[in-house]
C-alpha cells in the first residue's frame, strides 16, 4: 500500500533550476535588406515577462507560444522581433497581415536587449499586451461533459503556472483561477511553458481565493483541494459533479480558510520512498484522473 504523500505544499514547490543563457545562432541580417528598425532599451525583463524598470512591457517568446499568441485574435500585439530563420517560420503560418505590422528582422544583440537572460526564444519575440479580463460566472459556466476548473492559491512560480495551464488545457478544464495580486502576467516563461495553453484557455484573475470557491459551489461545482496528508485519495472524487482542483502555494501549502472552504481534501497515493509532487506534476496527474472518469 502506497504511503501517503506529505504536506501538498511541499509538492508545489518549485523543482526548476536556473536556466543557463542560451546559445544563439541567429543569423545576421541579410546584406542589401531593409535594416532592422532599433529595438528600444529599457533593461533585461524578468522571467515573468515584464521589463525590469517599468513592469509594463510583456513577452511572448518560442514558435508555440508565439503561434498561439498570433492565432489568438483577443491578444493583442505591439511588435514583433524575428531573426531571419523564424521570418520562413512565419511566412509558413500564413498569419494574417495585420498580425505581423509590428515585424522586425532583428539579431542576437536585439533579443538580449528585450529578454531576461537566458531566454530559450528560438529567435522569435512577440512584444503584447494583457489578454481581456476572464469573468468567474462566464468562463466556469458548467457544460454537459462536467468539465473541471484548476484554482491557484497563491502559486507564484511562472514555470509551474505554465506547466499546469498546459495540463488543464490537455485534459479539457473550462479555466484556471488565480489570485490577482499573487500571479505573473501570461506572458514570458509562464507563456513558454504553457506551449500556447494561455492563450486557449480563460485566466480568471479573483481577489479572494476563498469567495471564488463559494462563487463556483453557487454554479454546482464540487471543491476539491489537493493535500499529501488527505485521508481519501483521488480516486474518491465525486463522478457525478464538475470538480473545482483547488491546488496550494508552493511551500506552504493551502491556506486555512481555502481548505476549510473546500468541499473535500483529496491526495494522490504515492510511493514510500518519495516525499511529494511538484505542484504542476500532482496537477497532471489529479486532473488525468478527473478526465478518466468522466469518460468512464
Amino acid at each position: 500500500m502506497s504511503a501517503k504523500p506529505k504536506k501538498q505544499g511541499r509538492a508545489g514547490r518549485a523543482r526548476e533550476k536556473p536556466n543557463r543563457k542560451a546559445r544563439r545562432h541567429v543569423p545576421k541580417d541579410a546584406s542589401g535588406g531593409a535594416p532592422a528598425r532599433r529595438v528600444p532599451r529599457g533593461g533585461p525583463e524578468d522571467e515573468s515577462g515584464r521589463a525590469g524598470r517599468d513592469g509594463e512591457r510583456l513577452w511572448i517568446y518560442g514558435r508555440h507560444a508565439a503561434a498561439a499568441a498570433l492565432a489568438n485574435r483577443h491578444r493583442k500585439i505591439r511588435r514583433i522581433l524575428a531573426s531571419p530563420s523564424a521570418l520562413e517560420w512565419l511566412a509558413g503560418l500564413r498569419a494574417p497581415k495585420e498580425r505581423l505590422a509590428g515585424l522586425i528582422e532583428a539579431d542576437p544583440e536585439r533579443f538580449d536587449a528585450a529578454l531576461h537572460e537566458g531566454a530559450v526564444h528560438q529567435g522569435i519575440a512577440l512584444e503584447v499586451e494583457d489578454l481581456p479580463r476572464a469573468r468567474l460566472k462566464e468562463a466556469c459556466q458548467p457544460d454537459a461533459r462536467a468539465s473541471p476548473v484548476v484554482v491557484l492559491d497563491q502559486i507564484t512560480d511562472p514555470h509551474n503556472i505554465g506547466a499546469i495551464f498546459r495540463s488543464a488545457a490537455a485534459f479539457g478544464a473550462l479555466a484556471v483561477i488565480v489570485q490577482e495580486r499573487r500571479t505573473p502576467p501570461l506572458a514570458g516563461a509562464l507563456a513558454k511553458a504553457a506551449a500556447g495553453a494561455v492563450e486557449a484557455l480563460p485566466c480568471v484573475p479573483v481577489v479572494n481565493i476563498a469567495r471564488a470557491l463559494e462563487g463556483l459551489k453557487g454554479l454546482g461545482y464540487f471543491c476539491a483541494g489537493l493535500a499529501g496528508e488527505a485521508s481519501q485519495p483521488i480516486e474518491a472524487l465525486p463522478p457525478d459533479r464538475p470538480i473545482a482542483l483547488v491546488l496550494g502555494a508552493e511551500g506552504a501549502g493551502l491556506r486555512h480558510l481555502v481548505r476549510q472552504t473546500c468541499d473535500g481534501l483529496y491526495a494522490i497515493p504515492i510511493a514510500r520512498g518519495m516525499e511529494s509532487l511538484n505542484v504542476s506534476n500532482a496537477a497532471a496527474v489529479t486532473l488525468y484522473e478527473i478526465a478518466r472518469r468522466r469518460a468512464g
